[in-house]
């Protein structure tokens, strides 16, 4: 995908015009994705960069402690470079804040078409325990079927905590150990006891079932969601 560099409508050439056609190029790739259902890593990209043009536009502060600096001279035999601040440049500081309001106000409908993709992908998503559940369900199995394709994949989960200066999270990490075709006899259960046969270093494993019923893009769209939905489903059992 088309990616926006970290700090893209300050750096180089600050010129509205030319911010404008990046962040359209840009815009109009996300919404082809979304147009398909593909939701990651476009939609947690462009959630990125809103919110680090809010961040700028709320904090001057941090605005003018974080600019990139603006090469003024260069000190060869010493191999030092001085900067000047492009912050103290009146007149491209009114074209910045220009370009941050624009881009806010073309992004945000983007926004909103994805989160409510995510919103419907996880109205078609259940969730189900698989027999008995430990009572520290931090890490186990998750078994995803996509709609109505037979292969199943199985996942191992760990959930984890990440936390920033004024809360704490969960987050989740996976890795694929199998595949397998649902049938008759080969079941969620089934699969279930050849995990806990198999693989020994978990042997009282939480294992979870989640199936969609419409089909998804699977590692852009279901996976992505999935994995958020089952780290809310264990916190609130």
């Amino acid at each position: 995908m088309k990616s926006l560099g970290l700090n893209w409508f300050i750096e180089g050439r600050l010129d509205f015009e030319y911010k404008k056609y990046i962040l359209l190029d840009y815009l109009q790739e996300i919404n082809r994705h979304f147009d398909k259902s593909r939701l990651y890593p476009n939609l947690a990209d462009l959630i990125y960069h809103y919110n680090n043009l809010l961040a700028f536009k709320q904090n001057k502060t941090v605005l003018q402690q974080a600019f990139p600096q603006r090469l003024s001279k260069a000190d060869i035999e010493a191999v030092k470079l001085t900067y000047r601040k492009i912050v103290e440049d009146d007149s491209s500081m009114l074209e910045i804040e220009r370009i941050i309001t624009y881009a806010m106000l073309k992004m945000d409908p983007a926004l909103q078409t994805g989160k409510e993709i995510y919103d419907f992908v996880e109205s078609r998503l259940n969730i189900d325990p698989i027999g008995l559940v430990p009572l520290m369900p931090y890490e186990g199995y998750f078994s995803l079927r996509n709609g109505n394709d037979r292969t199943n994949w199985v996942y191992e989960y760990q959930l984890t905590i990440f936390e920033n200066m004024d809360d704490k999270y969960r987050g989740i990490n996976i890795q694929l150990v199998d595949t397998y075709e649902q049938s008759i006899t080969n079941t969620p259960e089934s699969v279930k006891l050849s995990l806990i046969k198999k693989r020994r270093h978990l042997p009282n494993p939480a294992v979870y079932y989640v199936q969609s019923d419409i089909n998804f893009p699977l590692e852009q769209t279901l996976l992505p969601v999935a994995k958020r939905s089952l780290v809310k489903y264990i916190m609130t059992a």
